[in-house]
């Protein structure tokens, strides 16, 4: 049976802000992923999985259950570092970045993985079978209602995406691993919300809603009923597009390290902070560092205030202090009017 072809990433009618986003986490991980609320029906699992179709081919090592990169020899897996340091090269081979789905019924040792401490005490090795994290390591984490999720294990995936390993101890032994992954949270905000604390913990956040506009709806309809049709025959519509967006994200991933943001762009990100209230420094510092994203996407290597207002919508909404029964919403009028007058 012939498998079903996936969506283009840039077929996906609207939805700008949730594509910039995924974007984005694809380009710099260390984002710390994307939290999309929204109705159902509005393209987010589409969406993820389209991106990770269009980008090209990663180099791995080969037979390495980490998927470690061979030529970012600072963040390999134990077996790899080892390997690495008695033959000072790595095999490599090549994989396409996947999908991988977390299920809301999983429990932590099916996401962190096990250690088998018997096999520890007796032979004196670690033994440890891999989680779901480590099948996400330089892949996308998609976990479809997070809200449903228990708040432990939601604060086990958002620590490795920030720390970038996974570390499992138990009974005194240690095991860790890379985990470099983009994660991506959907919901549905009618069936609940998710803690405060840990909403903040996510880089970006983004709410879809279906198309208001009657000539984009029916634009989507046509899109799909065309893909559906003949996925083969949509997809190669979109090739051209599809190749020169790839480009443009394995740019931005080499031009990342060269951008920089100047001292008075710096000093405008704390105000806006202290003007809205938000809480704590991580606000601010993913602004920064997703401004800088921006800039790489667009090709620059100066963050320009252009970049800093488009990081701004994406981070701080769902950081917005909020009182009990009440919804904390962003006034984007007055933190652009506010950006304007601090330069």
């Amino acid at each position: 049976m012939k498998r079903t072809a996936v969506y283009p990433f840039t077929g996906i009618v609207g939805q700008e802000a949730m594509k910039l986003s995924l974007i984005l986490n694809v380009i710099n991980p260390a984002l710390g992923g994307v939290l999309i609320k929204g109705e159902k029906g509005t393209a987010k699992s589409t969406a993820v999985r389209a991106l990770a179709e269009l980008l090209p081919a990663m180099n791995i090592v080969t037979g390495c259950r980490f998927h470690c990169n061979p030529y970012d020899t600072n963040n390999l897996c134990d077996e790899c570092a080892e390997k690495f340091r008695a033959e000072g090269v790595l095999p490599v081979t090549t994989a396409k970045m996947r999908v991988v789905e977390l299920p809301v019924s999983a429990t932590e040792d099916r996401v962190v993985g096990t250690l088998d401490i018997e096999h520890a005490i007796k032979h004196g090795e670690k033994k440890f079978e891999p989680g779901i994290l480590a099948l996400a390591n330089r892949n996308i984490l998609y976990v479809d209602e997070i809200n449903l999720l228990d708040d432990h294990v939601v604060d086990v995936l958002l620590d490795a995406a920030a720390m970038g390993v996974n570390t499992v101890e138990r009974e005194g032994v240690s095991y860790s691993h890379p985990a470099r992954f983009v994660l991506v949270g959907t919901m549905n905000p009618e069936e609940g919300d998710i803690r405060p604390q840990l909403l903040d913990r996510f880089g970006l956040s983004v709410v879809v809603t279906g198309e208001h506009e009657p000539n984009l709806r029916v634009e989507v309809i046509k899109r799909r009923l065309a893909y559906e049709l003949d996925a083969d025959k949509f997809i190669q519509q979109f090739q051209s597009e599809q190749d020169a967006l790839a480009v443009k994200i394995t740019a931005a991933q080499k031009l990342l390290p060269e951008v920089i943001i100047s001292d008075k762009l710096l000093a405008v990100v704390a105000k806006i902070a202290i003007e809205l209230g938000v809480d704590g420094h991580r606000a601010d510092i993913t602004v920064i560092k997703t401004a800088l994203t921006v800039a790489a996407y667009n090709g620059r290597k100066e963050v320009e205030v252009s970049d800093l207002k488009q990081a701004a919508k994406l981070v701080l909404p769902h950081r917005m202090r909020r009182r009990p029964f009440e919804e904390g919403e962003l006034d984007w009028q007055k933190v652009e009017s506010f950006i304007d007058e601090a330069l």
